[in-house]
């Protein structure tokens, strides 16, 4: 359908739904409503909704979802609204084709309209849930309002399809107190929002839509898009279904994302969590600064710096896992703090996780006080996403690092700054796979530590397998950097 045409046709159903409010408005004063509720039964009868003084709740408010607590390989496709009937069932076979689940949250007033087209999403194998009534602003609404904008829209969705909603979400996704408050005073479970919106409100093409999802595919996640904004919503679905495929997720109903997710404990009740701390008494820390293990033994240490996309870190660490290396992270605050899930995904491999900092930025040149700030804010956020107290080392960005400065990060409590002795320079994408290899054979030694990334364009998965390969090969054995260390101080 042409975009004029499909503008045309959802102006002419605003008008429709304006007169069905109206009447139904009318109806539920009147205790008689075909779509709200049955007869009234005399003087026993409930006050009407309409005219209900609803007092705001002051229990527990819902907590809101943006994205599920999980390191699995699963994430969930959502949809807003509900656009033409044409267009719904060439989103349909368009998600059938590609063997998508999603679940859709509908306007209690269009499945009024339309109920056959909320059956059918059911019949088709998605979920169903709220969209709040009209999908009004939440901006200009009173609580009294948006409570009935969530109950009736409950109301007509149970009525109509035998479903009763567990979850509620605006139109834009956005949310208030008011609305928590309303969620759990319904008994339902939780707001949600969205991890990822490819912003095809904007018009994008499928490709274009498709291309953004898959950038920022993460465990977890929760995409949230609109059936009735951008007919290329259709013809991104099989670019989103290749996306995922590529990345080795699966598109699960939110439903079960949420059911199968793991509960968080807060900061505060994790051991280790304020073991950093500012310290301005630094000037007589002796600094550690450990390279390498001197050891005969041919063990070695494979760390990787930094951060990239669920992509990019996924691939490296199933080649990890496939060859059985354990390895040491260090990872950077900021980056864990967008995407804790796979943080949790790394430490649960087995993997060691440490800090990189939180901004990345070359600690000389911080004053003390910036860099003391930066590393207790780096050990929070990766305390907080790995439910654990991190491998208590440090990593300074690009390895560069001073006397001083190592006095003024030790004194936070860390025992060690952990640098290396090998890096192959795999950061440069003018450096292949081969070129890695290379270097990484001509500067080993026995008790050596490599440096690698984990960056989005370069070499590193490619050359990674290569790596273990060949030093295997020499017979080299892999160790936890806290391993070479303990060598070193035996």
């Amino acid at each position: 359908m042409r975009y004029e045409n499909w503008k045309s046709h959802r102006l002419s159903k605003l008008k429709s739904t304006s007169l069905l409010l109206l009447l139904s408005s009318l109806l539920v004063v009147g205790g008689c409503s075909p779509l709200f509720g049955g007869e009234k039964s005399g003087d026993s009868a409930a006050v009407s909704l309409a005219s209900e003084k609803i007092d705001p709740y002051v229990g527990e408010k819902s907590e809101v979802l943006s994205y599920v607590w999980t390191t699995r390989k699963e994430l969930s496709l959502t949809f807003n609204g509900m656009a033409d009937k044409k267009t719904m069932v060439s989103l349909l076979d368009a998600l059938e084709q590609n063997n998508i689940p999603a679940t859709f949250f509908l306007p209690g007033i269009r499945v009024a309209e339309e109920p056959e087209i909320a059956k059918m999403i059911l019949d088709r194998g998605h979920e169903i849930e709220n969209n709040t009534l009209n999908q009004k602003d939440l901006r200009n609404i009173s609580y009294e309002q948006l409570y009935r904008e969530v109950k009736l829209s409950n109301e007509v969705i149970q009525k109509e399809t035998g479903i009763t909603p567990r979850y509620v979400r605006t139109r834009s996704g956005e949310y208030n107190e008011d609305l928590q408050a309303i969620t759990a005073q319904l008994g339902m479970d939780a707001v949600i929002n969205y991890t990822i919106n490819p912003r095809e409100g904007d018009m994008q093409s499928a490709k274009s839509i498709g291309e953004y999802i898959e950038r920022y595919i993460t465990r977890g996640s929760i995409i949230s898009m609109h059936t009735d904004i951008n007919p290329e919503v259709v013809g991104a679905i099989p670019y989103i279904a290749k996306a995922v495929e590529k990345t080795g997720y699966k598109l699960i109903p939110l439903k079960e994302l949420v059911d199968r997710g793991t509960k968080r404990k807060p900061l505060e009740q994790v051991t280790g969590y304020d073991e950093i701390k500012i310290n301005p008494n630094y000037r007589a820390v002796k600094p550690n600064i450990f390279y390498d293990a001197p050891t005969e033994e041919k063990v070695i240490a494979l760390t990787f710096d930094d951060w990239a996309s669920d992509y990019t870190v996924t691939k490296i660490l199933d080649i990890l896992k496939e060859e059985k290396v354990p390895s040491t992270f260090f990872l950077i605050g900021k980056g864990v703090e967008k995407n804790p899930n796979l943080a949790r995904a790394i430490y649960e491999q087995g993997h060691e996780v440490a800090s990189h900092s939180y901004g990345h930025e070359v600690v000389t040149g911080m004053t003390p006080e910036e860099l003391q700030e930066d590393l207790v804010k780096a050990h929070k956020v990766i305390t907080e996403a790995i439910q654990a107290k991190p491998t208590m080392l440090f990593r300074p960005a690009t390895g560069e690092i001073d006397e001083n400065t190592a006095k003024i990060a030790m004194a936070t409590g860390y025992k060690s700054i952990a640098l290396y002795d090998v890096t192959p320079f795999d950061w440069d994408t003018a450096n292949d796979a081969d070129e890695i290899v290379k270097r990484i054979v001509n500067k080993r030694g026995d008790g050596s530590v490599i440096v690698l990334h984990i960056l989005d364009g370069t070499q590193t998965i490619e050359a990674l397998p290569k790596v273990i390969h060949t030093l295997r090969e020499q017979g080299y054995t892999f160790k936890h950097m806290t391993e070479l260390m303990r060598m070193k101080n035996n």
